[in-house]
């Protein structure tokens, strides 16, 4: 906490209704006289813990940077950040800290922009104190009074537009005594508003109306389908407790944000300093954000999600945690017996809308491109290595059914499957849905990429073949 004196003098009394003088204490906040400059990383990364006795000024330097990225798989998007990532990085200071923030906006941006963080005390969180044209850079100072995990976010008019193209952000002000070690993450979701359709290609650009109508295209965990998936998953190891600093910068959504086989031990709800304990799912409003803890105790992949679970499977809201390390006995066991139980399957859902297609590709291209695909959208029944889950989902590694038929494979991934199947000589009676809310391309990418691996080889699947089978409409195939 900041020093502070107390001053009691005739000057800061009051009279009691006896007409007595009460005197009144006065705080005078002494600066801090140690000046750090903050450490900034890229997310999901975050800054060191702090272990400092005392405060200080803290300067940040964030410029402010409008650039062309990657949304998803072959698609870009105009991003606003902070920091040149979406979201910008996070902040790390100690309660009591003073914080001088230099905000800059580069040259060769076209739009004013200031910062407004949720850690501030007074009017426009340093919006008002902060607004910057293009080539010019301003700064102002705050006290860091509250412990707590806060979000920024531009507030320059139209303010929903510049939050949802990406000036978002979270600052972590810790209470004077630190935070307990852990593996420590920062994850960020945000609802994004394209003229295209989801998966649409190339260069998309910000829909007002979608916007306004709060139908988002995609809905991300740190900018970008697959930002936190695959190669770029986030790890931890068994035995390790994990700290996830997660903020919603909306601007229209609530998360539901859960992960998939974990038990938050704590959860700090809206960013505050009183946790709860032994929760599954934590809600995080638009501008808010929830601190989560847990122990890494069984090895293997988790899924984040937004559990409002059509925006995680079909609008990009998934992230991955690989957690590596030895069993632990009796917590989580291997699956049982598995006996015949009969009971009719369910119904494939209605296809979706067709998603634009992209132009023509190479194998090569095609098998990168649907492996991609597949990460995203298929690895979770079929499993990564392709080997699918025994009794349940078939394996495509391998596979005699895959390979026997390319024409009926293009008929199952537009209309789905109801029906048992036989694969390497094992009997599979699930229900895979229809996969047309995937555009042609994506559709032949990835069934080129699962006919050329795990010891398949087959050719190419073009996307006219796709087109031209889903002219004949996409109803569930079944087999006989």
């Amino acid at each position: 906490m900041p020093i502070v004196f107390l001053l009691l003098a005739t000057a800061c009394s009051r009279r009691s209704r006896q007409g007595v003088a009460e005197l009144q204490p006065i705080e005078f906040v002494v600066a801090p006289t140690e000046t750090i400059q903050a450490e900034l990383v890229a997310p999901p990364a975050v800054p060191p813990p702090i272990h400092r006795d005392h405060p200080a000024r803290v300067v940040v330097h964030l410029d402010v940077r409008e650039l062309v990225a990657p949304i998803a798989d072959g698609t870009t998007y105009t991003f606003w950040t902070f920091g040149g990532t979406v979201p910008g990085p996070l902040l790390r200071v100690r309660q009591g800290d003073i914080v001088e923030l230099h905000l800059a906006n580069a040259a060769d941006n076209r739009m004013p922009h200031d910062i407004d963080l949720h850690a501030v005390t007074g009017p426009g969180g340093g919006a008002p104190r902060t607004f910057v044209a293009p080539g010019h850079q301003t700064e102002f100072s705050f006290e860091a009074s509250r412990a707590g995990l806060f979000v920024y976010h531009c507030a320059t008019a139209p303010v929903g537009m510049h939050i949802a193209n990406g000036m978002y952000g979270m600052i972590l002000v810790e209470p004077p005594e630190g935070l307990p070690p852990a593996r420590e993450y920062y994850v960020m979701q945000g609802d994004f508003y394209t003229n295209g359709a989801y998966h649409a290609k190339g260069l998309q650009s910000f829909d007002m109306e979608k916007a306004i109508d709060e139908k988002p295209t995609y809905v991300l965990f740190n900018g970008a389908e697959g930002s936190l998936t695959g190669p770029r998953a986030l790890q931890a190891k068994v035995g390790e407790e994990v700290r996830l600093f997660v903020g919603n910068g909306g601007p229209n959504l609530v998360s539901s944000f859960h992960v998939i086989g974990a038990i938050f031990d704590r959860v700090w709800r809206e960013g505050g300093t009183a946790a709860e304990t032994n929760v599954q799912t934590t809600l995080i409003p638009a501008g808010g954000a929830a601190l989560v803890e847990f122990p890494a105790r069984v090895p293997g992949s988790y899924t984040l999600v937004d559990h409002s679970i059509f925006r995680a499977f079909n609008k990009g809201a998934i992230a991955s945690l690989v957690v590596t390390g030895p069993e632990t006995p009796g917590l989580y066991s291997a699956q049982g017996r598995d006996e015949a139980y009969g009971g009719a399957a369910a119904p494939a859902p209605t296809a979706a809308a067709v998603a634009p297609t992209d132009g023509p590709q190479t194998k090569d291209q095609q098998i990168a491109a649907g492996a991609q695909v597949f990460a995203r959208t298929c690895a979770a029944c079929h499993q990564p290595t392709g080997m699918g889950i025994p009794n349940a989902f078939p394996p495509l590694a391998g596979s005699d059914f895959l390979m026997a038929d390319k024409a009926r494979s293009v008929g199952i991934v537009l209309g789905g499957l109801t029906g048992p199947v036989t694969v390497n000589g094992n009997t599979f009676n699930s229900v895979m849905p229809s996969h047309a809310f995937l555009s042609d391309q994506e559709l032949a990418d990835v069934l080129t990429y699962v006919r050329n691996s795990w010891g398949n080889q087959g050719d190419a699947v073009t996307k006219d073949e796709l087109a031209a089978r889903r002219a004949q409409g996409t109803a569930p195939l079944a087999i006989r």
